[in-house]
């Protein structure tokens, strides 16, 4: 299963929904708001630090930041 934690008006956040998209991928959306103390603390514990766009790959067990290095990875994964 993928997760992405991202927030709607985030332009990299963007670009990785754009790519999930074009390969067809299902995954869980999960939008961190700035404050909302419940996500963010639940994004810092699975990564490390509060940033987005945040990729777990609960199948592959992979969690990544960085929106190229995410790209890349579901590229390499998921595309026929």
């Amino acid at each position: 299963m993928l997760e992405l934690y991202q927030k709607e008006s985030c332009p990299f956040c963007q670009k990785v929904r754009a790519k999930m998209t074009e390969l067809d991928l299902d995954y869980i959306c999960r939008n961190v708001r700035d404050g909302s103390s419940k996500k963010e603390a639940l994004l810092e514990k699975l990564g490390g630090k509060v940033q987005v766009p945040f990729l777990v790959d609960t199948d592959n067990e992979v969690a990544m930041y960085e929106s190229e290095d995410i790209i890349k990875y579901l590229e390499e994964k998921y595309s026929s």
